[in-house]
């Protein structure tokens, strides 16, 4: 059993540590504070190939593996977790779909954008009354000629201010229920298609996260994505993909924060030593330390299934999830604990590590819906 990365998995691993280091870290409290999505970093991003990773060099990505995409994500996320998730929502929840379940035609025509920066990709489940019960959705299309009409609207949608292309999912037959849901690829200047509220939100606040309205959109029928009725399938598989970097930008999340609460309780002192002296505090820093190792062998081995054409990961992708969002959520907690009321102010990152993790359990399915799934695999 070998636990390394490979050659080029470690060297892609040091660039972007380089890379976040030097160009996303110095800007990351200021983006969480103003809320301006980073175009400028995402741009330099795409020209590292990070931002079609996972997709074939023939359409402009890196041509490269899952276990890379989490190693990306997690040292990104390291340091910014807003523009950790930019980067995992457009290689796998809107690149991956439109290159595993599209045509030929649709793969040549939105990849390359997406993978040099050019447009940034979102997709569209979670509505204002529907979240997790996907096959609750009230969004809706119905063929009119040679489009879909597509209507209802869409909520908590990251990238989604800025996005250009959007994978969006919607009834076409409700009868059918889940059978009768259906993916399409949109367009940001489709006719009937508007953007709503920009969500002002606690944590990853850079990440242009906003409704979509769709008002009798017109959508070309050559943009349903894979068979009509395959859209329930599409958006669990894609789900399955995407957990494994939502998995790896909690380990990064909390990689940041441990590694920011050990310097701090090595320079830090009280009642005459440093803080990393008291055992309280080693007990934390040996706690911390186990769970993100725990996770990350997680999410790495999730990956692994990915890459290797495990035909079901769902199993494997849900631990990493829940595991890692708990982990990212214990070691800010933690990490914010070390840092005593300094820990409270903006003048130290654990408070924007400890606001971005709790997402970590809400969203990409939340931790309640990880353990059904986990829990359904065994019970089968």
């Amino acid at each position: 059993m070998n636990f390394d990365l490979t050659a080029e998995q470690k060297m892609l691993q040091d660039e972007v540590r380089k890379f976040a280091l030097k160009e996303l870290e110095p800007v990351s409290a200021e983006i969480d504070k103003s809320g301006e999505f980073p175009w400028a970093n995402i741009k330099k991003l795409a020209k590292l190939g990070l931002m079609g990773i996972v997709v074939p060099e023939k359409y402009g990505g890196a041509g490269s593996d899952f276990v890379s995409l989490a190693v990306a994500v997690e040292e990104i996320s390291r340091v910014c977790a807003s523009t950790g998730v930019i980067v995992a929502v457009n290689n796998s929840l809107c690149a991956y779909p439109i290159y595993h379940f599209g045509n030929e035609k649709q793969r040549q025509k939105y990849l390359p954008s997406l993978c040099n920066g050019e447009k940034i990709g979102a997709l569209a489940v979670t509505e204002p009354n529907t979240g997790s019960d996907v096959a609750s959705m009230e969004t809706t299309a119905r063929i009119d000629g040679n489009y879909y009409i597509l209507n209802g609207t869409k909520r908590f949608i990251t990238n989604g201010r800025e996005s250009g292309t959007f994978v969006v999912f919607a009834f076409t037959n409700k009868e059918l229920k889940h059978r009768g849901i259906s993916a399409f690829i949109v367009e940001r200047d489709t006719p009937g298609f508007s953007l709503g509220k920009h969500e002002d939100l606690l944590g990853i606040r850079a990440t242009a996260n906003c409704e979509l309205i769709f008002e009798d959109a017109k959508i070309p029928k050559e943009n349903l994505l894979g068979k009509e009725g395959d859209g329930f399938k599409t958006c669990m598989h894609t789900f399955d993909v995407s957990r494994i970097d939502i998995a790896a930008q909690a380990v990064g999340l909390a990689q940041g924060a441990f590694d920011a609460a050990l310097k701090y309780s090595q320079e830090r002192k009280a009642f005459g030593q440093p803080l990393c002296e008291f055992e309280m505090v080693q007990a934390m820093i040996a706690e911390m330390a186990t769970h993100i190792q725990a996770a990350r062998f997680l999410v790495y081995y999730a990956a692994f299934c990915k890459d290797k054409g495990v035909e079901r990961f769902s199993k494997e992708a849900a631990m990493a999830k829940w595991f890692a969002a708990e982990t990212a959520m214990e070691a800010t907690r933690k990490a914010t604990q070390i840092y005593g009321g300094y820990g409270f102010t903006k003048d130290y990152p654990v408070e924007r590590y400890y606001r971005d993790a709790k997402i970590m359990e809400l969203y990409e399915g939340t931790s309640e819906i990880q353990k059904i799934v986990i829990a359904r695999s065994f019970l089968k």
